[in-house]
């Protein structure tokens, strides 16, 4: 097998250990709010900080990576993610859960913006291979959620958190033996001067970024929402069984991890902005059954959600067409940081909305919301707003 498909299985495998770690706290949310007696708007807000530092991290580690390579940032990604899984389930009170929620998600979060920037530069087709190494979250989605359940209906949500540290670890070994130290790009470049405020604005400020992050903000707000109350709407909402919820959301995951490679390969071959409006808008009428559907629709709705989510692929790729090859690994990073800041809302706002007005108006919001990335991107595609 030729290096550059290894180096892709393994940021494929890394991206995923990062996920797993992150999703197996949602299936097992009603026990840790029950055992700390704190609301699910309270959770919320603890994943909110974890997917806010998920965020915060990704421009950073950009500007890491060109000064001490890639492979070092990666491992040190699937490193920390390890080691807070651990202290996760070590947690004894809610605050401190909610403190190392924010240090996994700061820790994941240096893996993805330099991953992608590593594949870049050895695949021509951008869109399928980001496709592919989006597709790792998926699969920890598939595996993680319904392990986590059954491991917290049998022996508690401690353990069930524990699972991330066992998928993280192999993993970085795998990492470690396969990949070939990665040069920095920029070793003699100052930190200091890549966080000048006036480069960073100039580059948001592009018109195809800034349309691209429109888009971004929007998917990543309801890919929050989902991955973190996906199962709780479906117990709560639907009074689906904690073991239905989470062969449900494994069902979404599977759709999510098939849909992401198509659709990025779509994307190199018909257009960016072609395939993300068919993807925000399967979305909306995904989230619209869910939320006005029952019995069987609720299984043929959680798929279309599945191919919604597979957003990624096409906005991703946007932004990869749009940065130089020098700046890719900071300036995706920089983007991404951005747009994940701005999604990670996604947690408190739809818990905060179920809390206050019910799981109807919370998912309610998320049609509505991708009603309107749609008609975006559809916009772009037909030439109206030029970008």
């Amino acid at each position: 097998m030729a290096y550059r498909h290894v180096a892709l299985a393994l940021c494929t495998l890394a991206f995923a250990a990062t996920m797993a770690a992150r999703l197996v706290i949602s299936p097992v949310i009603p026990e840790i709010t029950a055992d700390f007696s704190v609301s699910t708007g309270a959770i919320g807000l603890a994943l909110s900080g974890m997917w806010a530092a998920y965020a915060l991290s990704q421009f950073p580690s950009g500007v890491l990576s060109d000064r001490i390579g890639e492979r070092r940032v990666i491992l040190t990604a699937v490193g920390l993610t390890a080691a807070s899984s651990f202290l996760l389930a070590a947690a004894p009170s809610y605050p401190v859960f909610a403190a190392t929620a924010v240090v996994l998600g700061a820790g994941a979060g240096l893996h993805y913006s330099v991953a992608t920037s590593f594949l870049a530069r050895h695949f021509e087709g951008v869109g399928r291979a980001i496709g592919i190494h989006v597709s790792g979250g998926p699969l920890a989605g598939l595996l993680a959620p319904v392990a986590a359940a059954a491991v917290g209906s049998r022996y508690g949500w401690r353990p069930a958190l524990l699972l991330g540290a066992g998928v993280a670890i192999p993993v970085f070994a795998l990492f470690w033996l396969q990949i070939e130290p990665t040069p920095p790009a920029r070793p003699g470049t100052s930190m200091r001067s890549r966080f000048e405020l006036g480069p960073l604005v100039e580059l948001l400020g592009r018109p195809e970024i800034r349309y691209s992050t429109v888009m971004a903000v929007g998917g990543a707000f309801a890919w929050q929402a989902t991955a973190s109350f996906l199962p709780a709407f479906l117990i709560g909402y639907h009074g689906r069984s904690p073991a239905a919820a989470s062969a449900l959301f494994s069902l979404y995951f599977v759709v999510h991890g098939v849909s992401q490679p198509v659709l990025g390969g779509l994307s190199d071959r018909i257009g960016r902005d072609v395939v993300a409006a068919v993807a925000f808008g399967t979305g909306a009428v995904g989230y619209a059954i869910l939320v006005v559907g029952s019995g069987g629709a609720i299984v043929a709705a959680v798929p279309l959600v599945g191919v919604a989510m597979s957003w990624g692929a096409p906005v991703q790729s946007r932004f990869i067409d749009s940065l130089s090859s020098s700046e890719r690994a900071a300036g995706f990073g920089l983007v991404r940081t951005v747009y994940m800041l701005l999604g990670a809302l996604g947690s408190v706002v739809v818990g905060g909305l179920s809390d206050v007005a019910g799981w109807a108006v919370a998912f309610g919001a998320l049609v509505a919301l991708l009603g309107s990335e749609c008609l975006l991107a559809a916009a772009l595609a037909v030439g109206g707003w030029r970008a």
